[in-house]
């Protein structure tokens, strides 16, 4: 029988964490579906929760934050725990490499590097670092699980760092003029295949166009979905009141309540500013 003191004795921290991964998944006495698992089909609990974490910052839920960051960590130590397993890497190594990685990269502070610059000439020096421990083509190593249009971002500013990139945002919005109009002339005309190429083209540059002016593309499209949720909820709201639903409503009485939870939205806005 394994010894549980430390899986169930709480204060043990990390080691106690690293404990109950270890017991999980113990293939005689652990749990069924721990057992089963492994790393492709832990992936997406790892995305999701990375997603979590990221969700809670965005709504400034910070009494949730602890939780969901637990809820990430959980997800290093799975993997590490198969990495064990497997004789590839545990969580120290993981945790040496990384480490050692930040040392590497910050030569300013633990090393004979110049600790007087900038912000942007660290980020670019942390980006030139990056560069050097990587090998082969300038796209290679971003990562093809990321979401498409932070991808995207990645891709088109490692082209920008060599060179390949327009100089001023006028030329990516007439790029963006131009891609659209080839997606309304596709549309009439194109295969089902062909207008879905003309849309990643078009949702490609949007992508450049946010990179171009500063805006994470991914928080500007989670602002604007809470928005819509906000707005489309309050519609619903107004149609309750009137014992309906959206179902029993039509598009220019729902557009009419969707103007009108805008108008008090930028209200409200305004007030909170002033």
């Amino acid at each position: 029988m394994a010894d549980d003191t430390l899986c169930t004795t709480p204060g043990g921290g990390l080691p106690r964490l690293l404990a109950i991964m270890t017991r999980l998944r113990d293939p005689e006495t652990g749990c069924p579906w721990d057992i089963e698992q492994d790393f492709a089909s832990i992936a997406s609990y790892t995305i999701e929760e990375a997603y979590e974490v990221a969700d809670a910052i965005e709504r400034g839920a910070w009494d949730e934050l602890e939780g969901e960051l637990g809820d990430l960590l959980l997800q290093v130590v799975y993997h590490a725990e198969m990495g064990s397993e497997a004789g590839r890497f545990d969580f120290h190594s993981i945790a040496e490499r990384v480490a050692q990685k930040m040392v590497d990269r910050h030569p300013h502070i633990w090393g004979d590097g110049e600790r007087d610059k900038s912000a942007a000439q660290q980020v670019a020096d942390w980006e030139a670092s990056k560069a050097a421990e990587r090998s082969g083509r300038t796209l290679d190593g971003v990562a093809m699980g990321l979401p498409a249009l932070m991808r995207a971002v990645k891709l088109q500013n490692r082209a920008a760092r060599v060179g390949f990139d327009w100089p001023e945002t006028v030329a990516v919005l007439d790029k963006l003029r131009e891609e659209a109009a080839e997606l309304v002339e596709a549309r009439e005309t194109a295969t089902a295949a062909e207008i879905e190429e003309e849309m990643g083209d078009l949702l490609f540059v949007v992508a450049n166009l946010a990179r171009h002016l500063e805006v994470d593309p991914e928080s500007a499209l989670r602002a604007a979905n809470a928005k819509f949720i906000r707005r489309f909820e309050a519609l619903e709201d107004a149609l309750a009141a009137d014992g309906r639903s959206p179902a029993q409503s039509d598009l220019a009485e729902m557009d009419a309540l969707w103007d009108a939870a805008k108008a008090r939205e930028k209200v409200s806005d305004k007030k909170s500013r002033d």
